[in-house]
């Protein structure tokens, strides 16, 4: 019997409603001004340029080898690149939350979230979260947004911990936290190569949701890789997860 539920955040729990590459260059910008208002000396469209690099290649890298590389090891390698550094932690933590609240404004919450939450808690399943990240404060102020502080435990953050899905340890560390075998347990997500992978790996059940999952990367491992069940509906979820109990995993 499935006892534990596990959820991804973005595009799982919230929604970005916007254009990601347009509300990026914005954020961009917002960097480059808080750092300019800070007093660093560096030609912001320089600056610019180089973050959307090594963010580009920061993400090739964790997709390699599942480590994290966080917002805040990627803005000072590039401020030392340019002639910038040592910075205060307190430029970094300012520039960072400004970049970063250009998008925060663009989640909202997920149709049907507190609805579904409120059902899985009165028939008192565990609830853990698990998102691959590069900024915990993102991720923290993101959850306040949308109502969910304190919802879930534990709460592993992928720029916390330094791993990220699919690592399987991550969902061994759930499992070790709540006592819980493997079967007792399904993770949602939306993408089927960190998520449903990672899940599968460490013996959990599995559930896909696909109201944001059309992307190259899900189309790709759509022909290989199956989910125990998918929906794209968070209403139909503690239904879902009901029938799963019942059920043999995905093979």
């Amino acid at each position: 019997m499935i006892t534990g539920v596990i959820f991804d955040l973005g595009s799982t729990l919230i929604h970005f409603d916007g254009d990601w590459q347009a509300v990026f260059t914005k954020s961009l910008h917002a960097l480059a001004r808080q750092l300019k208002a800070d007093g660093l000396r560096v030609e912001p469209k320089l600056l610019r340029e180089a973050f959307r690099r090594q963010v580009e290649a920061a993400q090739a890298e964790r997709q390699k080898d599942c480590v994290e590389r966080t917002s805040d090891s990627v803005l000072r390698q590039v401020l030392a690149d340019l002639g910038a550094s040592p910075v205060d932690d307190g430029v970094i933590e300012r520039a960072l939350r400004r970049l970063f609240a250009v998008s925060e404004a663009r989640w909202v919450p997920m149709p049907g979230l507190h609805e579904m939450l409120a059902e899985l808690r009165a028939a008192r399943y565990r609830l853990g979260l698990i998102s691959n990240a590069s900024d915990a404060d993102n991720v923290r102020r993101l959850m306040v947004k949308a109502g969910l502080l304190n919802t879930f435990d534990p709460e592993l953050i992928s720029a916390a911990v330094g791993i990220r899905k699919p690592e399987a340890r991550l969902f061994e560390r759930v499992l070790s936290a709540w006592g819980l075998p493997p079967q007792a347990v399904v993770m949602v997500g939306d993408t089927l190569g960190e998520d449903i992978l990672g899940a599968q790996r460490a013996g959990l059940r599995t559930i896909w949701f696909t109201a944001d999952a059309d992307t190259p990367a899900n189309r790709i491992w759509a022909k290989t890789l199956k989910a125990d069940a998918a929906t794209d509906d968070l209403h139909s979820l503690p239904a879902l997860i009901r029938s799963l109990s019942a059920g043999p995993p995905a093979v």
